[in-house]
């Protein structure tokens, strides 16, 4: 049984556009799920499942053999995580617990039967499926075309949470110089860029990391940009 921030979630999520009668079978089959900030919520090549985020902010990366990881998207309240995988099957993506967070977990099987038999449905989850995609293009082009402080953000952000421990505090164990690097810039602007994000009370700095203060407003300044 869905609760009420469930039930709010669902309002602001593409699910709200499908059939009653749909919405209702997926309420019904689904359960709620919490996790501490850091847990692996999603291992890569695991079975295919889908599910509303609730509440938090959570990340889906891709990672190599090597262990280095990359960023696909962050998911927030309304979102649905796992579409993708159950159209195409299993990838080698693995999602994370950014800050303390909450799922429905969606009923694959009643979601998938309900596709196939209504084409109102498919159609609901081909537009996500497309909202994704633009998705994905806007982070390509943030990365490779924002600004500075998009780019630092952005960095930080996935850096603290590839580093993330459960329960952990979000930190970002890098300096400035290799910041610089890492976005193409130099140190002094970086600095600067820092300093106005520690004076919004967004991150804290220490002698050999930077704390991650409010994880959510970091990812927002990854993505401000007019014409993104």
């Amino acid at each position: 049984m869905a609760d009420c921030e469930t039930e709010d979630a669902l309002a602001h999520s593409f699910l709200a556009e499908l059939p009653a009668e749909v919405i209702s079978e997926l309420r019904a089959g689904g359960e709620r799920a919490d996790y501490p900030a850091g847990t692996a919520v999603y291992q890569p090549g695991s079975e295919p499942r889908a599910a509303l985020v609730v509440r938090g902010l959570l990340r889906v990366f891709l990672a190599s053999l090597e262990g280095r990881q990359v960023t696909v998207r962050y998911a927030r309240p309304g979102d649905v995580l796992g579409i993708a995988v159950l159209v195409g099957g299993p990838a080698d993506v693995g999602v994370q617990a950014v800050e303390p967070s909450g799922l429905f977990r969606l009923s694959s099987r009643a979601l998938l039967a309900a596709a196939r038999r209504d084409a109102r449905v498919s159609w609901a989850i081909a537009g996500e499926l497309n909202r994704r995609l633009y998705d994905t293009l806007e982070q390509t082009a943030v990365n490779a075309f924002g600004s500075v402080r998009q780019r630092v953000a952005a960095h930080l952000l996935d850096l603290a949470s590839a580093q993330q421990e459960p329960a952990g505090r979000l930190a970002a164990r890098v300096s400035q110089q290799e910041l610089a690097d890492a976005v193409g810039s130099v140190r002094e602007v970086v600095a600067r860029v820092l300093r106005e994000l520690r004076v919004a009370g967004v991150i804290a700095t220490a002698a050999d990391r930077i704390v991650i203060l409010d994880a959510t407003r970091l990812y927002a300044e990854s993505g401000e940009s007019a014409g993104l």
